[in-house]
Protein backbone atom coordinates (compact mmCIF):
# COMPACT_ATOMS: atom_id res chain seq x y z
CA UNK A 1 0.00 0.00 0.00
CA UNK A 2 2.86 2.36 0.73
CA UNK A 3 4.28 2.25 -2.82
CA UNK A 4 1.05 3.42 -4.56
CA UNK A 5 0.62 6.15 -1.95
CA UNK A 6 4.19 7.33 -2.43
CA UNK A 7 3.81 7.37 -6.22
CA UNK A 8 0.54 9.32 -6.02
CA UNK A 9 2.13 11.84 -3.66
CA UNK A 10 5.08 12.26 -6.03
CA UNK A 11 2.68 12.80 -8.95
CA UNK A 12 0.80 15.41 -6.92
CA UNK A 13 4.05 17.22 -6.09
CA UNK A 14 5.06 17.24 -9.77
CA UNK A 15 1.65 18.59 -10.77
CA UNK A 16 1.77 21.37 -8.18
CA UNK A 17 5.34 22.24 -9.17
CA UNK A 18 4.32 22.43 -12.82
CA UNK A 19 1.42 24.72 -11.97
CA UNK A 20 3.70 27.03 -9.99
CA UNK A 21 6.25 27.18 -12.82
CA UNK A 22 3.57 27.93 -15.41
CA UNK A 23 2.08 30.56 -13.12
CA UNK A 24 5.53 32.13 -12.73
CA UNK A 25 6.12 32.20 -16.46
CA UNK A 26 2.77 33.79 -17.24
CA UNK A 27 1.96 35.93 -14.20
CA UNK A 28 4.89 36.39 -11.88
CA UNK A 29 7.21 37.44 -14.70
CA UNK A 30 4.86 40.32 -15.46
CA UNK A 31 4.78 41.18 -11.75
CA UNK A 32 8.58 41.13 -11.64
CA UNK A 33 8.81 43.49 -14.62
CA UNK A 34 6.25 45.82 -13.03
CA UNK A 35 8.15 45.74 -9.74
CA UNK A 36 11.44 46.62 -11.45
CA UNK A 37 9.79 49.45 -13.38
CA UNK A 38 8.20 50.90 -10.27
CA UNK A 39 11.44 50.48 -8.31
CA UNK A 40 13.30 52.47 -10.97
CA UNK A 41 10.68 55.23 -10.81
CA UNK A 42 10.90 55.33 -7.00
CA UNK A 43 14.70 55.61 -7.19
CA UNK A 44 14.31 58.53 -9.62
CA UNK A 45 11.90 60.16 -7.16
CA UNK A 46 14.28 59.69 -4.23
CA UNK A 47 17.53 60.94 -5.81
CA UNK A 48 16.63 62.96 -8.93
CA UNK A 49 19.51 65.41 -8.55
CA UNK A 50 22.00 62.53 -8.53
CA UNK A 51 20.57 60.75 -11.57
CA UNK A 52 19.68 63.74 -13.76
CA UNK A 53 22.52 64.90 -16.03
CA UNK A 54 21.33 68.54 -15.98
CA UNK A 55 19.25 70.82 -13.75
CA UNK A 56 15.61 70.36 -14.85
CA UNK A 57 14.97 74.05 -15.57
CA UNK A 58 18.33 74.92 -17.13
CA UNK A 59 17.64 76.60 -20.48
CA UNK A 60 19.90 76.53 -23.55
CA UNK A 61 18.09 78.21 -26.41
CA UNK A 62 20.79 77.18 -28.88
CA UNK A 63 19.95 73.56 -28.03
CA UNK A 64 16.17 73.87 -28.37
CA UNK A 65 14.17 70.94 -29.77
CA UNK A 66 17.16 68.65 -30.19
CA UNK A 67 16.01 65.11 -31.04
CA UNK A 68 17.07 62.05 -29.01
CA UNK A 69 20.71 61.08 -29.24
CA UNK A 70 20.14 58.17 -31.66
CA UNK A 71 18.61 60.46 -34.31
CA UNK A 72 20.27 62.87 -36.71
CA UNK A 73 21.20 66.14 -34.97
CA UNK A 74 21.02 64.31 -31.65
CA UNK A 75 23.45 65.27 -28.90
CA UNK A 76 24.93 62.72 -26.49
CA UNK A 77 24.66 65.30 -23.70
CA UNK A 78 20.86 65.10 -24.05
CA UNK A 79 19.95 61.40 -24.48
CA UNK A 80 16.19 62.02 -24.81
CA UNK A 81 16.51 65.37 -26.56
CA UNK A 82 15.45 68.83 -25.40
CA UNK A 83 12.24 70.85 -25.31
CA UNK A 84 11.37 74.21 -26.86
CA UNK A 85 13.49 76.07 -24.29
CA UNK A 86 16.51 73.78 -24.59
CA UNK A 87 15.84 72.00 -21.30
CA UNK A 88 17.05 68.41 -21.03
CA UNK A 89 14.08 66.03 -21.27
CA UNK A 90 15.74 63.16 -19.40
CA UNK A 91 16.41 65.42 -16.42
CA UNK A 92 12.86 66.74 -16.45
CA UNK A 93 11.32 63.26 -16.68
CA UNK A 94 13.46 62.10 -13.74
CA UNK A 95 12.51 65.11 -11.61
CA UNK A 96 8.85 64.71 -12.60
CA UNK A 97 8.80 61.31 -10.89
CA UNK A 98 9.34 62.96 -7.50
CA UNK A 99 6.35 65.30 -7.63
CA UNK A 100 4.04 62.61 -9.03
CA UNK A 101 4.87 60.14 -6.26
CA UNK A 102 4.92 62.74 -3.48
CA UNK A 103 1.53 64.14 -4.48
CA UNK A 104 0.10 60.67 -5.13
CA UNK A 105 1.24 59.08 -1.87
CA UNK A 106 0.30 62.14 0.21
CA UNK A 107 -3.21 62.25 -1.22
CA UNK A 108 -3.49 58.48 -0.81
CA UNK A 109 -2.62 58.60 2.90
CA UNK A 110 -4.99 61.49 3.61
CA UNK A 111 -7.93 60.01 1.69
CA UNK A 112 -7.34 56.55 3.18
CA UNK A 113 -7.23 57.86 6.75
CA UNK A 114 -10.34 60.01 6.33
CA UNK A 115 -12.29 57.36 4.40
CA UNK A 116 -11.52 54.50 6.79
CA UNK A 117 -12.35 56.62 9.86
CA UNK A 118 -15.66 57.82 8.39
CA UNK A 119 -16.58 54.35 7.14
CA UNK A 120 -15.91 52.70 10.50
CA UNK A 121 -18.05 55.28 12.28
CA UNK A 122 -20.89 54.88 9.79
CA UNK A 123 -20.85 51.09 9.83
CA UNK A 124 -20.42 50.64 13.57
CA UNK A 125 -22.95 53.19 14.83
CA UNK A 126 -25.34 53.11 11.82
CA UNK A 127 -28.48 55.24 12.21
CA UNK A 128 -28.62 58.81 10.91
CA UNK A 129 -24.82 59.10 10.75
CA UNK A 130 -24.62 56.15 8.36
CA UNK A 131 -27.44 57.55 6.22
CA UNK A 132 -25.87 61.00 5.91
CA UNK A 133 -22.39 59.70 5.10
CA UNK A 134 -23.62 57.25 2.47
CA UNK A 135 -25.84 59.86 0.83
CA UNK A 136 -22.85 62.21 0.67
CA UNK A 137 -20.80 59.43 -0.89
CA UNK A 138 -23.54 58.75 -3.46
CA UNK A 139 -23.67 62.43 -4.43
CA UNK A 140 -19.91 62.59 -4.89
CA UNK A 141 -19.86 59.40 -6.96
CA UNK A 142 -22.53 60.90 -9.24
CA UNK A 143 -20.17 63.76 -10.15
CA UNK A 144 -17.30 62.97 -12.57
CA UNK A 145 -14.14 63.15 -10.48
CA UNK A 146 -12.24 65.29 -13.00
CA UNK A 147 -15.11 67.79 -13.10
CA UNK A 148 -15.26 67.89 -9.30
CA UNK A 149 -11.50 68.43 -9.05
CA UNK A 150 -11.60 71.23 -11.63
CA UNK A 151 -14.48 72.93 -9.79
CA UNK A 152 -12.68 72.82 -6.43
CA UNK A 153 -9.35 74.01 -7.87
CA UNK A 154 -11.13 76.85 -9.67
CA UNK A 155 -12.48 78.04 -6.31
CA UNK A 156 -9.44 77.62 -4.04
CA UNK A 157 -6.76 78.19 -6.68
CA UNK A 158 -3.98 75.95 -7.99
CA UNK A 159 -1.05 75.11 -5.72
CA UNK A 160 0.81 71.99 -4.69
CA UNK A 161 -1.01 71.75 -1.35
CA UNK A 162 -4.41 72.39 -2.91
CA UNK A 163 -3.81 69.66 -5.49
CA UNK A 164 -3.08 67.15 -2.71
CA UNK A 165 -6.24 68.18 -0.84
CA UNK A 166 -8.40 67.94 -3.97
CA UNK A 167 -7.05 64.49 -4.80
CA UNK A 168 -7.70 63.37 -1.21
CA UNK A 169 -11.29 64.67 -1.35
CA UNK A 170 -11.83 62.69 -4.54
CA UNK A 171 -10.54 59.45 -3.04
CA UNK A 172 -12.14 59.03 0.40
CA UNK A 173 -15.38 57.41 -0.79
CA UNK A 174 -13.94 54.03 -1.79
CA UNK A 175 -12.28 53.61 1.60
CA UNK A 176 -15.42 54.71 3.44
CA UNK A 177 -17.57 52.14 1.65
CA UNK A 178 -15.02 49.41 2.26
CA UNK A 179 -14.67 50.19 5.98
CA UNK A 180 -18.43 50.55 6.42
CA UNK A 181 -19.07 47.14 4.90
CA UNK A 182 -16.49 45.51 7.14
CA UNK A 183 -17.87 47.22 10.25
CA UNK A 184 -21.43 46.18 9.37
CA UNK A 185 -20.42 42.55 8.94
CA UNK A 186 -18.40 42.36 12.15
CA UNK A 187 -20.43 44.44 14.60
CA UNK A 188 -22.99 41.66 15.10
CA UNK A 189 -20.47 38.84 15.38
CA UNK A 190 -20.49 36.87 18.62
CA UNK A 191 -16.97 37.83 19.65
CA UNK A 192 -17.82 41.54 19.26
CA UNK A 193 -20.98 41.05 21.32
CA UNK A 194 -18.88 39.29 23.96
CA UNK A 195 -16.48 42.22 24.18
CA UNK A 196 -19.44 44.60 24.54
CA UNK A 197 -20.86 42.44 27.34
CA UNK A 198 -17.51 42.60 29.11
CA UNK A 199 -17.72 46.40 29.05
CA UNK A 200 -15.16 47.12 26.31
CA UNK A 201 -15.38 50.65 24.94
CA UNK A 202 -16.52 51.17 21.37
CA UNK A 203 -13.26 52.78 20.26
CA UNK A 204 -11.27 49.83 21.62
CA UNK A 205 -13.48 47.34 19.79
CA UNK A 206 -13.16 49.28 16.53
CA UNK A 207 -9.39 49.76 16.74
CA UNK A 208 -8.43 46.35 18.08
CA UNK A 209 -10.91 43.99 16.45
CA UNK A 210 -12.54 45.59 13.39
CA UNK A 211 -9.71 47.68 11.93
CA UNK A 212 -7.14 44.82 11.81
CA UNK A 213 -9.59 42.75 9.74
CA UNK A 214 -9.76 45.63 7.27
CA UNK A 215 -6.07 46.36 6.73
CA UNK A 216 -5.35 43.84 3.96
CA UNK A 217 -8.29 45.10 1.89
CA UNK A 218 -7.24 48.73 2.47
CA UNK A 219 -3.71 47.97 1.26
CA UNK A 220 -5.06 46.37 -1.91
CA UNK A 221 -7.44 49.26 -2.62
CA UNK A 222 -4.72 51.82 -1.91
CA UNK A 223 -2.33 50.16 -4.35
CA UNK A 224 -4.96 50.36 -7.09
CA UNK A 225 -6.13 53.87 -6.19
CA UNK A 226 -2.58 55.27 -6.42
CA UNK A 227 -2.61 54.83 -10.19
CA UNK A 228 -5.86 56.81 -10.46
CA UNK A 229 -4.51 59.58 -8.26
CA UNK A 230 -1.38 59.96 -10.41
CA UNK A 231 -3.55 60.00 -13.53
CA UNK A 232 -5.77 62.74 -12.08
CA UNK A 233 -2.76 64.80 -10.97
CA UNK A 234 -1.30 64.58 -14.48
CA UNK A 235 -4.67 65.56 -15.97
CA UNK A 236 -4.97 68.61 -13.72
CA UNK A 237 -1.40 69.65 -14.50
CA UNK A 238 -2.10 69.23 -18.21
CA UNK A 239 -5.06 71.61 -17.84
CA UNK A 240 -2.94 74.12 -15.92
CA UNK A 241 -4.82 73.51 -12.65
CA UNK A 242 -2.35 71.14 -11.01
CA UNK A 243 1.32 71.46 -10.12
CA UNK A 244 2.54 74.90 -11.12
CA UNK A 245 5.88 75.73 -12.79
CA UNK A 246 8.78 75.90 -12.18
CA UNK A 247 8.04 72.60 -10.38
CA UNK A 248 8.42 69.83 -12.95
CA UNK A 249 5.31 67.73 -13.58
CA UNK A 250 4.76 65.11 -16.26
CA UNK A 251 1.29 66.45 -16.99
CA UNK A 252 2.57 70.00 -17.42
CA UNK A 253 5.34 68.71 -19.71
CA UNK A 254 2.65 67.19 -21.94
CA UNK A 255 0.72 70.46 -22.03
CA UNK A 256 3.86 72.51 -22.61
CA UNK A 257 5.03 70.43 -25.55
CA UNK A 258 1.81 69.51 -27.34
CA UNK A 259 2.03 72.49 -29.73
CA UNK A 260 5.36 71.17 -31.06
CA UNK A 261 4.08 67.66 -31.73
CA UNK A 262 2.72 68.43 -35.20
CA UNK A 263 5.98 70.19 -36.05
CA UNK A 264 7.84 66.90 -35.75
CA UNK A 265 9.16 67.22 -32.18
CA UNK A 266 7.40 64.07 -31.02
CA UNK A 267 9.90 63.41 -28.24
CA UNK A 268 8.77 66.46 -26.25
CA UNK A 269 5.51 64.72 -25.30
CA UNK A 270 6.37 61.07 -25.92
CA UNK A 271 8.80 60.55 -23.05
CA UNK A 272 6.74 62.17 -20.27
CA UNK A 273 3.74 60.27 -21.65
CA UNK A 274 5.69 57.01 -21.48
CA UNK A 275 6.71 57.82 -17.90
CA UNK A 276 3.06 58.27 -16.90
CA UNK A 277 2.05 55.08 -18.72
CA UNK A 278 4.84 53.01 -17.17
CA UNK A 279 4.01 54.26 -13.68
CA UNK A 280 0.29 53.57 -13.96
CA UNK A 281 0.72 50.15 -15.58
CA UNK A 282 3.28 48.97 -13.04
CA UNK A 283 1.12 50.12 -10.11
CA UNK A 284 -1.96 48.42 -11.56
CA UNK A 285 -0.14 45.14 -12.14
CA UNK A 286 1.29 45.15 -8.62
CA UNK A 287 -2.11 46.11 -7.23
CA UNK A 288 -3.77 43.15 -8.94
CA UNK A 289 -1.04 40.87 -7.62
CA UNK A 290 -1.49 42.19 -4.08
CA UNK A 291 -5.23 41.60 -4.33
CA UNK A 292 -4.66 37.98 -5.33
CA UNK A 293 -2.16 37.48 -2.51
CA UNK A 294 -3.84 39.36 0.35
CA UNK A 295 -7.56 39.22 -0.41
CA UNK A 296 -8.57 37.14 -3.46
CA UNK A 297 -12.29 37.60 -2.66
CA UNK A 298 -12.08 41.40 -2.90
CA UNK A 299 -13.96 42.81 -5.89
CA UNK A 300 -12.94 46.33 -6.95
Amino acid sequence: MSAPIASSQAALVRELTGRRLSRFRSGDLLVLIAFLMLAAIVVCALIPATLAPHPPNQQEITMRLLPPTWMARGDSAHPLGTDQLGRDLLSRVIHGARISLIVGVSALIISGFIGVAIGLLAGYYRGWLDDWIMRLADVQLAIPYVLLAIAIIAVIGPSNLNVVLVLAVNGWVVYARLARGQALSLREQEFIQAYRALGARDWRIVLQHILPNLLSAVIVVASLELAGIITLESSLSFLGLGIQPPTVSWGYMLADGRTYLLGGAWWVVTFPGLAITATILSINVLGDWLRDVLDPRLKI
